[in-house]
Order: structure tokens, then C-alpha cells, then sequence
């Protein structure tokens, strides 16, 4: 099955379970037919982010160190170094665990700030 082929099935899931869903940023083997699909049955759009011709060495591509770097935040955890789970729920729930244990390090790390309220 292709890229192109598995989106078809993935994105009509994806924007039933989030609502919110407007925008998927998709690299080059998406394009085709896809973004025209995409817009006309799910009214999402699908943005193919695109390497420059001009550019010589390694540039990275826009939106797509979004994704990497949560990859990174990801692969902290060392359960999720390798697909040691069998189920997509347990992956789901590690997943989950270590974005929890993210933020739960980045909101311990803030100054806190005392609010003096008012007598009365």
C-alpha cells in the first residue's frame, strides 16, 4: 500500500476524532490527487511542504522540524526508544505518559509567582 493510499484511510479517522482538525501538512509523496480528495470529502486542507530547487546541503524543510523535535521529546523516554507494545491503546497510553511527564518537568522548572490578594 502506498503512502498516498494509507492517508485515504487514515485522514477520514483522524478528522472524525478530532474535530478541530482544518490543516495537514504532508511532505512530497502525498502529492497528486490527494489534496483535491482531501479538500472535497473531508474539507481539510492538505499542505504538501516541498523542497527548494535552489538550495544546495541540508536545509530543513518548514513545519517539518515541528514533528521531529517531538519525535525527539518522545524518544527520551526510554520505553518508547523501541515498539516494545503490541497494542496501539498501550502505545497510545506510553505516549501519553511521557508528554505528561514533559510538561510535568517544564511546569516545575518555572519560577513560581506569589499572588498576594487582597484582605477583605
Amino acid at each position: 500500500m502506498t503512502d498516498r493510499d494509507g492517508a485515504r484511510s487514515l485522514l477520514p479517522a483522524a478528522a472524525g476524532r478530532f474535530r478541530r482538525l482544518a490543516r495537514v501538512w504532508a511532505d512530497g509523496g502525498y502529492t497528486g490527487h490527494l489534496t483535491d480528495w482531501t479538500s472535497q470529502h473531508l474539507g481539510l486542507v492538505l499542505d504538501i511542504v516541498r523542497r527548494s530547487e535552489d538550495v544546495r546541503g541540508f536545509q530543513p524543510l518548514p513545519r517539518r522540524w515541528v514533528v521531529e523535535r517531538s519525535f525527539a521529546w518522545l524518544l527520551r523516554s526510554r520505553r518508547l526508544v523501541r515498539n516494545y507494545e503490541r497494542r496501539t491503546d498501550t502505545s497510545e497510553a506510553v505516549i501519553r505518559w511521557s508528554m505528561i511527564a514533559l510538561m510535568n518537568r517544564r511546569l516545575a522548572a518555572q519560577p513560581h509567582q506569589c499572588v498576594v490578594l487582597p484582605a477583605g
